[in-house]
């Protein structure tokens, strides 16, 4: 193709280049939006429940035996598991970057299929949940009592039943961790009653799941005994038991005299929680609440969105006393970094045209460039969409970066052509063809040159490739269009805005401050052909100070401190308390409420949002998140832990000794979903 094609052809250039913005506006709609690129590896959790077992149980009968299955899986990188002693156990299994996870999420549930026969009845009763989902929490969804007359485990009942299948069912939720615990039928027995009527534990549990199960009655009338009968008529059993009375009425054993042995006789049944060791509490009141965490490659903003109105909705039918608050929300930091990045984009584009304009001297020439730098940056949305990425901070960098960059090809064109038609007299159209000939292939170079550049940085591997790659993808695809755009738009217009200059006394009727501009810029040329002529003068002395800035340059790069991202400051703190193996609820309790009120003092702290949840056990964990508007989290860890803050951080006073008590405070740059739990392996 000629290089004047587009030339000739204005409306086909035109064309293309709505193409490209039309395209470009379209799929801004649908990339996904997040605060960096997803830089971890794909992930598979592998969720089991086996109640009344023990960590060790668990470990035995049901996590090695899927960890012993999962060997061998097509690109796991390895695997990680945790048995607790709430009866709970996951497997979660990590792959290769750039793994298919859908692909590898069969491989793994076929496998499992193999493995379900050697897991107990109990563990294939309750279902073996696989599921792919962010191991970050986008935000907290909690429900509490106005009065505080709800406890946790009416809360967490309305929670389960009303509102997690509608929020998984939100687009872009991967999964719901659980802050709560249900409702189960509790039988405490009297061991002592039991041993003086000769019955066992084993006698008790084989008769409650004998009689509490559901069996098909059948049919009245069907063939072959139906007979003349000309209707039939199902027939229905009992259901399972819902009720303690119910529980209360089950045979233990009948006596030769026709007596029988009730589990009521020996037991007391009660509809109570099905872990009493954890707790979850929001500014000191009970509370049940609900972690979401983000589908694979989902919309975080939108994601966060979606629930709020959802739970708006939900909430009209909600009871007088129950009401749903937000106590954690990871989204306002990433909206508000977005629009800091767009409010950058959108000043450094204004600033190029204005540098444009008082250099070119003309708003025709001016025009032109600057039509490029929206179709460039829709263009770019477009090809980011494409290759499968999203709008976050390292891609908008990477567009505030390459602004400077998209007007360089189309700025040679305009001035090219501009110099054709001023010093050879010919029109711009003829003027626009010759000077397409002349810089066509200067354009087409140094844009395969500044693409060779940045795309070796799309190929690193591991999380360093994850986070550069948007970064050098978005700088190539920019760079590409723009140098489209230079081909096929550029000339297009030069041929048709552009005109000859007014003549020589054009300078004298400038304004003044363009007069003066022009005077300082032509001095500067002038001093800059002095400056190189003296260099090439005297090249041994310019070479030494040449490798004595290289060396100052690599001795700072190397005494530079070095991080893989920087900290940014989220306005919350979150504080973990660990206590020693073996610790009781209670004992945590007391060491958690002795933090809290230590932040409820703290100056600097606005708008209290204190959400608590913790478990007894060997691990035992208590996440705090706290909202601070003067001081930052940052500086607030550095005064903590020197000692030098206003109050003191009560460690000596905790109920455990400074030695077995580990205590972190960290910015919550994300809060991770799910409890951590008592006996973790």
């Amino acid at each position: 193709m000629k290089a004047t094609f587009f030339v000739d052809r204005p409306v086909l250039a035109w064309v293309i280049a709505l193409a490209f913005l039309i395209a470009g506006l379209l799929a801004v709609r649908s990339l996904p939006v997040e605060q960096y690129p997803s830089i971890a590896p794909p992930t598979l959790t592998i969720s089991v429940d086996y109640p009344g077992a023990d960590a060790s149980v668990l470990e035995t009968n049901v996590t090695q035996v899927i960890e012993q299955e999962m060997n061998g899986v097509d690109g796991v990188l390895y695997m990680e598991s945790i048995s607790r002693s709430n009866g709970s156990a996951s497997v979660k299994m990590t792959f290769d970057s750039g793994a298919d996870i859908d692909t590898a999420q069969m491989d793994v549930q076929n496998r499992l299929g193999r493995v379900e026969q050697r897991l107990p009845d109990e563990v294939r009763q309750q279902g073996i949940r696989v599921y792919q989902a962010s191991p970050d929490t986008v935000l907290l969804v909690t429900l509490s009592s106005r009065s505080g007359t709800m406890d946790t485990l009416a809360l967490g009942n309305f929670a389960a039943t009303r509102i997690v299948d509608e929020l998984r069912r939100v687009k872009g939720v991967g999964d719901i961790g659980e802050y709560y615990t249900p409702y189960a039928m509790r039988v405490w027995i009297d061991h002592d009653r039991m041993a003086h009527l000769g019955l066992s534990a084993s006698d008790v549990l084989t008769a409650v799941r004998e009689q509490n199960s559901q069996a098909p009655g059948g049919a009245l009338a069907e063939r072959p005994l139906a007979g003349d009968t000309e209707i039939t008529a199902a027939l229905e059993t009992q259901a399972r038991y819902s009720s303690p009375e119910e529980f209360e009425a089950i045979v233990l054993r009948v006596e030769p005299d026709g007596a029988s042995v009730r589990l009521g006789d020996v037991a007391r049944v009660e509809l109570g929680a099905k872990n009493y060791n954890a707790s979850t509490e929001l500014n000191g009141d009970a509370a049940a609440s609900m972690a979401v965490k983000l589908a694979p490659g989902a919309n975080a903003l939108e994601t966060a969105e979606g629930i709020k109105q959802r739970m708006s909705e939900l909430a009209r039918a909600f009871p007088e006393d129950i009401v749903w608050t937000i106590p954690y929300d990871s989204t306002p930091f990433i909206a508000a970094s977005i629009k800091e990045v767009l409010l950058t984009l959108g000043q450094a584009m204004v600033l190029v045209v204005l540098v444009m304009l008082l250099f070119l001297q003309s708003w025709r020439a001016t025009v032109i460039p600057s039509i490029v730098i929206p179709i460039t940056l829709a263009g770019t949305c477009l090809g980011l969409w494409l290759v499968g990425f999203s709008i976050n901070l390292l891609s908008l960098f990477a567009m505030v970066l390459a602004i400077g960059t998209l007007v360089d090809d189309a700025i040679v064109v305009v001035e090219n052509t501009k110099r054709i038609i001023d010093e050879e007299q010919l029109t711009p159209f003829e003027a626009t063809k010759k000077a397409m000939g002349q810089v066509s292939a200067a354009i087409i170079g140094t844009t395969l040159v500044l693409i060779a550049v940045f795309v070796p940085m799309a190929f690193f591997s591991g999380s360093t490739g994850g986070i550069y790659r948007q970064f050098a993808v978005t700088l190539a695809i920019a760079v590409a269009i723009s140098t489209v755009m230079a081909l096929v738009l550029t000339p297009a217009l030069c041929a048709t805005l552009l005109r000859p200059s007014s003549g020589a006394g054009e300078r004298g009727r400038m304004p003044r401050p363009l007069r003066v501009l022009n005077r300082g810029l032509d001095g500067t040329a002038t001093g800059y052909h002095r400056a190189v002529g003296g260099m090439l003068q005297r090249p041994i002395w310019f070479l030494v100070i040449f490798a004595g800035l290289v060396a100052l340059a690599a001795t700072l790069f190397v005494r530079l401190p070095g991080a893989f991202l920087p900290e940014e400051d989220q306005g919350s703190l979150m504080t973990v308390i660990q206590s020693p193996p073996g610790a009781t609820a209670k004992r945590t309790e007391e060491a958690v409420r002795r933090v809290q009120a230590y932040f409820q003092v703290l100056r600097g702290v606005w708008g209290k949002s204190e959400l608590t949840v913790r478990e007894a056990g060997k691990l035992a964990v208590a996440k705090h998140t706290l909202h601070l508007s003067l001081l930052s989290p940052c500086i607030l860890l550095i005064l903590l832990l020197s000692g030098q803050a206003t109050t003191p951080l009560p460690v000596a006073h905790l109920p455990i000794t400074p030695s077995s008590l580990s205590l972190n405070l960290k910015p919550a740059l994300f809060l991770s979903a799910g409890v951590v739990a008592s006996s973790a392996r």
